[in-house]
Order: C-alpha cells, then sequence, then structure tokens
C-alpha cells in the first residue's frame, strides 16, 4: 500500500514538474529554448536538455558557454539549472576527444515582457518599430535603434504574417531593420492587419517587439520629382518615380510651404503654407528670397506624409532659381 502510494505521489510531481515546464519554456527554433521569469520574483528553473538520439549511448559531457562545468555535467539526457536571467549556450561533446556534437541556447524572457531595455521607444504612438511603404505594392521597411547600452544586441528572428499568410523578409546587414513583401493586389481592400514581431536577444535576454498595421497605415510617398518652376512664379511637380498609377485611384494631396531662405522646410515659421490637389502652385510672396518646399500625402487614407528629409525643394535669390 506505502509503495502504491509512492508511486502516485511520484506520478504527481512528475506532471506536475511537466505542467510547469511546459507554461515557461517555449521552442522558439532550431536549438533555442525561451525561459520565461516572473519579474520582481526569485526565479530557479530546471530545464531538461538532450544531446540527441543519436548520442544515446555514447559517453557525452557538456559546456556552458564553452567552459566545462564543476561539477561536470555528464550523459545524453541532462538538466541544467537557470537562475534568475542566467541563461547560456549549453554545448554537448563526445568524451574522451572533446568532440561537439550539439547545443541548446537558453534564452531568458520575462514575464510580462514589458521592461525593455535594448530597443529605445522613438515615441508612445510609434512605439519601438517604425515602418513605411513608398507605395501599395507589398514591399515595406521597418526599422529600430537598440539602446547606448545594448548596441550589441542581435537579431534572433523575425517573422511577419498577415492573416494566413507568412510574408518573406531579409533582414538588414546592420540588424537595425528589416524589408518584407506582401503580396496582395494595391487595388484589394485591406481585410487584415499586417503582423511583425522581432526576437532580438542581448547576452541571453531576450525581448519580444510587435508591430501591428495596415500597409496604408505606414504608405509615405517617396520625393516628389521634376520640381520646376515657370513664369517666375509658378512652381509645378510631378508625382513620385515610385507612385502607383492610375493617379486617379492612387490620388496625393500636397503641402506646400514657403519659408525664409536662411531656414529649412522643416521651419514651422513659415511665410505661408497650404494643402492642395494640384500639381503646380503660385507663389504671390513679397519676398525675392525664400525657399518652395513640397511633399505628397496619400488624400485617399489621410495617411503620414512623406518624411522630412523627403522635402522637395527650389531655393529661390531674386532672379536665380536652383530646384
Amino acid at each position: 500500500m506505502s509503495a502504491l502510494l509512492l508511486m502516485l505521489l511520484s506520478s504527481a510531481l512528475c506532471w506536475a514538474s511537466c505542467h510547469t515546464h511546459n507554461e515557461n519554456i517555449e521552442s522558439l527554433m532550431d536549438n533555442v529554448l525561451v525561459l520565461r521569469v516572473p519579474y520582481g520574483q526569485d526565479s530557479r528553473e530546471y530545464i531538461p536538455l538532450t544531446c540527441g538520439e543519436s548520442h544515446q549511448n555514447q559517453s557525452i559531457t557538456w559546456k556552458k558557454n564553452g567552459l566545462e562545468l564543476d561539477p561536470p555535467l555528464l550523459g545524453n539526457q541532462v538538466r541544467v539549472l537557470v537562475e534568475e536571467m542566467d541563461g547560456g549556450n549549453y554545448t554537448c561533446h563526445l568524451n574522451p576527444d572533446g568532440k561537439y556534437l550539439n547545443h541548446t541556447m537558453i534564452m531568458v524572457q520575462l514575464d510580462p515582457d514589458n521592461r525593455t531595455v535594448i530597443l529605445e521607444e522613438s515615441s508612445p504612438k510609434e512605439g519601438h518599430i517604425h515602418c513605411s511603404a513608398p507605395n501599395y505594392k507589398g514591399t515595406f521597411h521597418c526599422t529600430w535603434k537598440r539602446t547606448e547600452s545594448r548596441r550589441n544586441a542581435a537579431v534572433l528572428l523575425v517573422k511577419a504574417e498577415r492573416h494566413l499568410e507568412t510574408l518573406p523578409c531579409n533582414l538588414d546587414s546592420d540588424g537595425s531593420g528589416v524589408h518584407c513583401h506582401n503580396t496582395t493586389c494595391p487595388f484589394k481592400e485591406e481585410q487584415h492587419r499586417i503582423s511583425l514581431t522581432v526576437y532580438i536577444r542581448s547576452y541571453f535576454r531576450l525581448e519580444v517587439y510587435e508591430k501591428v498595421f495596415f500597409l496604408r497605415d505606414i504608405v509615405r510617398p517617396a520625393k516628389l520629382s521634376n520640381l520646376r518652376i515657370s513664369d517666375g512664379k509658378v512652381f509645378s511637380w510631378n508625382y513620385p518615380d515610385t507612385w502607383e498609377t492610375p493617379c486617379t485611384y492612387f490620388g496625393l494631396q500636397f503641402q506646400v510651404k514657403v519659408v525664409n531662405n536662411e531656414h529649412s522646410c522643416k521651419s514651422e515659421e513659415a511665410i505661408m503654407e497650404s494643402i492642395t490637389e494640384d500639381n503646380e502652385y503660385k507663389v504671390n510672396v513679397k519676398s525675392k528670397r525664400f525657399i518652395f518646399c513640397v511633399r505628397a500625402q496619400d488624400k485617399y487614407t489621410n495617411g503620414p506624409w512623406s518624411l522630412w528629409s523627403l522635402w522637395s525643394q527650389c531655393i529661390v535669390n531674386k532672379h536665380h532659381v536652383t530646384c
């Protein structure tokens, strides 16, 4: 009877332990486990590791971050203790020559993941990730900025999805952004948002950042082309070369501004400012020295304007004009 009771108790403890593991541990990708630990609480968790089925009957030793463990950790299937945020890269090796066989990287993520230290928040509205697209063809670019103390943080994984479709993405060479492409027809009404998830690590701390948006929310027209002047006062321009056609369907409206020639187009001290749907504008100002500025916005969605850096401009100095 006592033996039966001990067996039942052992089974219950084993079930509870496995249940806890399933809640706190996630396999993010091949050879990467994520342990979620509660913020503000002492955390000690045993993580089961396996070198591999093909090494079941071999003599195996383990290392953490390239260093031997004391006491030694031996065997194909082991358990390692992770305390607080102390994850690591565990490698298994064949005894006695130390040949590398396999590895498992244990990343630690705070739960809830709301104490971010790796990426800077650009603004409360924008969040940590900034996304933009030059048109509705489906290609978009998202960027982020590491904090000063986490400049060496590395992107572990990027996922982009819309509804049931996985979108292909390519990470920028410096790891500070990603280009993705959605093949949705530009004439089709968007029914589902795009979801972008970035997994980024600093040593063995993992943080997860998400951005959810419609493409129409991030389309920023590129710089206007062929800005020119005629009759000394009438400025005209063309739609951006990257913008979709026909213009009757993908219409733009324009912000025009005249500033003093010692200012830039970013200046809030404008001599005059206006919004127009025409791609020409007649300037009536007394000054003969000024800067004419113009940028674009999708007039149907009232999405974001072209970036401040993408103002098209003409510098007027009496009878000399440079566009």
